[in-house]
């Protein structure tokens, strides 16, 4: 597979890139990002892949969160790819919640969507065998996401028992099933049947979860989201009625920007590197 490397940055004493391949899962040209600590050169390292939210691409996470500090304490390699296949011939929409910048972590089944958004077979599956092949990476994984990003973190993880070491989420969707962002995205891209939308819900994959896979979840209580979109009580619900770990942290007086992904990014990736390398 061919990488071409577009951007390469001096960054906590490791290196932040950027690289652009042709997926053949999502049939178009896709970019990701990894942050390279300075362990690489002495050892392989686990890696942890994170998932962004609606509209974003690989570049709000690695200019904004300041998760290579972190990376780089810790020797864990981040890997944070594009949020949707892009490009000329992928089906688009309008709206800022759906189509490009809005793959919500699944592979649509409905058209036109179907030809390209398959972010879960790419994330699940492509993109960590381009990873481990080319880079210094052992096979332990984890996986972290903001927002839409946090409900594909939640749901690859629940949905791929033995895939990932860990797992946690920063104001994730627990029920898209139930909230209006989930609802547009599953009609268009899976279609009106609900039965088919379960396995891409994290309230209602916890019920069938062969794994107890801890979750950490953090929430900001003044976040613009939260009773609408968000829900995180749902997601406790979940997990009593599974006996499911989970550990929700509500913070008051953080909303749902980067301001609260940067607060918090230390700790989530503290609690990936003991998880990836116990």
């Amino acid at each position: 597979m061919n990488l071409e490397r577009i951007e390469h940055r001096a960054c906590f004493g490791g290196w932040q890139d950027v690289y652009r391949h042709d997926s053949s899962v999502l049939g178009c040209t896709m970019n990701f990002a990894v942050y390279l600590p300075p362990q690489v050169e002495t050892a392989r390292l686990p890696v942890l892949y994170w998932l962004s939210g609606l509209t974003c691409t690989e570049q709000n996470f690695i200019a904004k969160a300041g998760a290579q500090r972190y990376a780089a304490e810790h020797g864990v390699i981040v890997v944070a790819p594009d949020t949707s296949p892009r490009g000329e011939g992928v089906a688009d929409d309008p709206a800022y919640d759906l189509g490009q910048g809005a793959g919500f972590y699944l592979n649509a089944t409905e058209q036109p969507w179907a030809a390209h958004y398959r972010m879960r077979d790419y994330v699940v599956d492509e993109l960590p065998a381009l990873v481990e092949a080319n880079f210094p990476a052992n096979d332990a994984r984890g996986i972290s996401g903001h927002s839409m990003g946090g409900h594909g973190a939640l749901t690859l993880a629940l949905g791929n028992p033995g895939r990932y070491r860990s797992v946690s989420a920063l104001a994730p969707i627990v029920a898209p099933a139930r909230v209006p962002w989930g609802e547009q995205a599953f009609t268009a891209y899976l279609g009106p049947n609900r039965a088919e939308w379960v396995r891409h819900d994290a309230t209602e994959l916890l019920k069938i979860a062969t794994e107890r896979l801890p979750l950490l979840v953090d929430q900001g209580e003044a976040d613009e989201f939260l009773a609408t979109q968000l829900k995180p009580e749902l997601l406790r619900e979940a997990c009593v009625e599974a006996n499911h770990p989970l550990t929700l942290r509500l913070h008051p007086g953080y909303d749902h920007s980067y301001y609260f992904v940067a607060s918090f990014i230390g700790e989530h990736i503290a609690w990936h590197a003991r998880a990836m390398k116990a």
